[in-house]
């Protein structure tokens, strides 16, 4: 009866979007506002249609209702319940529905915090959000109904996929979900800001906080993914260019420039031009990130669907609104006049610089993952683009990207004095002595003596960023401004913890049995004891392992390696410690008889200091949207 109930309520929420998109249409074209002022009253019936939509297909996991496919597929009566919650969004129908839920909750966040805002212009916005939403329902009730019956039912689910298993699964999702819709809410404001040929400091205002928000929840998506990969998939890394990593990564390049391009046009009233499209661009690469995950074209460990009609009619939506948003951009031609000047050295050129830098980037990352689809369908063979080339592009965008950090702390308004800017240069002298220190500190431990140029720089440069943006955190009352500079920091740690993590990491295979040892960086590893144990859904071999450093024993960690019987599945669990801003990391492999086993052991440098500097980047995006309350 659920499932029921709620495929109808999802039936009611698109009556309510179709109502609203049509109303709104005519009231345009009939100037006749009432109907548009209908907008928020029509929003909350999409969002309470969705809320029940979604907790009716939560309530048939959490009750094992396996005559629903979707939960047969995903679930099983053995799985722990905050598992089977998070199995709600863990296959593609019921991420679907999330994704839309989301979305009417990002709507009813707009209705409740837009009340300063004028009311055509946020009547105009709920219009653009539904007609989205309406996209979505139309996808999900067509060709993705998490809701379809199969008779007779299986007495047991399929279990949820061991590698979802995790608590990555229950925030990772949600997190990159909140932050792809909310850039829906950008999006939808720009569309409404030139319906009415309107792109001012206001309307600059008012976009900004929800594109910061939207920005804090992808920022940690992506670091909470990272982390996930890092310690869920036995590999030691922590990012592969995988096409579906890139899709989460392309729209927080362009939300990163939409960020500073919105304080130039409050500020300064320029870059409107970029302003509009990099808000377009944002949501559009969004929703191509959802078509790659969903459609399948792309190989990918993330990937959930291959069927060829999710995919077209996922793409069908991206190119429908982006040629709505654009088509509306091309006819309004005042936005490319006006602009301000300014001189070489202001605030105003740095921003310009970063817009194009983060556009390069996002093409770069663009290219690199739809250029093997391209290359296959036009039957030229097959292509893999991966790490190298992605790298060899994105040092030297990064790179500019870093220096122009580093200055732009000290840069003013139209123009500043070039002995101003000059000062910051004298900290980089001690920034590279910094970083050297930190090198040969990392390599006396491993004993991999080398030093090498690329690492020096960014690491030098990073310590350079942290150095000159430092001076300015003593304006504790000012929330704003010390946001940004926390953001920048928070980035120049992650770019310490990658560097440090990739170049002077190291690992070792080594074979195995109970009481022998093995060594690396300093650091005894001793396998103490071989352990079997059992799971509320699988089975486990253990392997109970010490830790000791200089004869003393800092910490006991158990790898192991479990069987999901149901799936019939093996999956390693990497053993963990952490020691400061190190890690230290076994993977548990294969067994060769007499309790002998395969391991790989990782010592991994200044990786926790990835995690530090997301979760900074994350705070700063809170402390901005608090800066921007205050300010109201």
């Amino acid at each position: 009866m659920f499932p029921e109930f709620g495929y109808f309520a999802l039936i009611f929420a698109l009556i309510a979007s179709i109502t609203q998109v049509g109303l709104s249409l005519w009231g345009e074209l009939r100037r006749a506002r009432y109907f548009l002022s209908l907008n928020p009253f029509l929003s909350l019936l999409q969002a309470v249609g969705t809320g029940i939509s979604f907790a009716s297909l939560a309530y048939a996991f959490l009750t094992d209702d396996f005559s629903v496919i979707y939960v047969a597929q995903h679930s099983n009566s053995q799985l722990p319940d905050f598992f089977k919650f998070a199995a709600t969004w863990g296959g593609h129908e019921g991420s679907m529905l999330f994704w839309l839920t989301a979305l009417t909750l990002w709507t009813t966040v707009f209705c409740l915090f837009s009340r300063k805002i004028d009311r055509l212009f946020a009547n105009r916005t709920l219009a653009m959000i539904s007609l989205v939403a309406m996209g979505f329902m139309l996808f999900i009730l067509l060709v993705s109904n998490p809701f379809e019956r199969g008779f007779p039912p299986p007495p047991e689910g399929r279990d949820l996929n061991p590698m979802l298993q995790d608590v990555g699964l229950i925030f990772h999702p949600p997190l990159l979900y909140l932050g792809y819709v909310g850039f829906a809410v950008s999006f939808a404001m720009i569309v409404a800001s030139l319906l009415s040929d309107k792109m001012d400091a206001a309307v600059a205002r008012w976009i900004r906080p929800w594109t910061m928000i939207s920005w804090g929840f992808l920022t940690a998506g992506i670091i909470l993914g990272a982390w996930w990969a890092y310690y869920e998939l036995g590999w030691g890394g922590w990012w592969f260019w995988d096409p579906v990593e890139n899709a989460s990564l392309m729209p927080w390049l362009l939300g990163t420039a939409l960020v500073h391009s919105l304080i130039a046009s409050e500020q300064r009233g320029v870059f409107n031009y970029w302003t509009i499209l990099l808000a377009i661009f944002a949501f559009a690469l969004s929703l191509l990130g959802t078509f790659i995950v969903r459609s399948g074209v792309l190989t990918s460990v993330h990937a959930f669907a291959v069927d060829p009609d999710r995919g077209i009619a996922l793409l069908l939506l991206f190119f429908s609104l982006s040629f709505i948003a654009l088509a509306l951009f091309a006819c309004k031609t005042q936005f490319w006049q006006g602009e301000v000047r300014f001189t070489f050295f202001s605030k105003e050129t740095a921003f310009l610089l970063l817009n194009g830098l983060f556009a390069v980037a996002t093409s770069v990352v663009l290219l690199g993952t739809f250029y093997p689809l391209v290359f296959t369908m036009m039957q030229w063979g097959s292509i893999s683009v991966g790490a190298p080339y992605f790298n060899t592009i994105f040092t030297p965008l990064a790179l500019l990207v870093m220096c122009a950090m580093g200055v732009a702390v000290v840069l003013r308004w139209k123009n500043v004095p070039l002995k101003q800017a000059k000062l910051q240069l004298w900290l980089l002298p001690v920034a590279v002595l910094l970083a050297l220190g930190l090198i040969y500190h990392t390599v006396s431990q491993t004993h991999l003596f080398k030093i090498e140029p690329l690492p020096v720089v960014f690491v030098s440069l990073a310590f350079w960023i942290i150095l000159t943006h430092l001076p300015y955190l003593r304006f504790m009352w000012k929330i704003r401004p010390l946001a940004m500079r926390l953001a920048h920091i928070g980035f120049a740690i992650c770019v310490i913890g990658a560097m440090m993590n990739s170049y002077y990491g190291d690992e070792i295979g080594v074979r195995l049995k109970p009481t022998e040892t093995a060594n690396i960086a300093d650091f005894e590893f001793k396998y103490e004891e071989y352990r079997d144990a059992i799971g509320a859904n699988y089975t486990a071999e253990q392997a109970v392992f010490s830790i000791s450093k200089a004869g003393k024993t800092l910490a006991q960690i158990i790898p192991e390696r479990r069987y999901y019987d149901i799936r019939t599945m093996t999956m390693a669990e990497v053993g963990l410690y952490h020691h400061g801003l190190h890690d230290l990391y076994i993977v548990m492999g294969d067994k060769f008889g007499n309790l002998e086993y395969a391991f790989r052991l990782h010592y991994k440098p200044y990786v926790r200091a990835l995690w530090l500097g997301g979760v900074i980047m994350v705070l700063a995006s809170l402390m901005a949207l608090v800066g921007y309350r205050q300010r109201r």
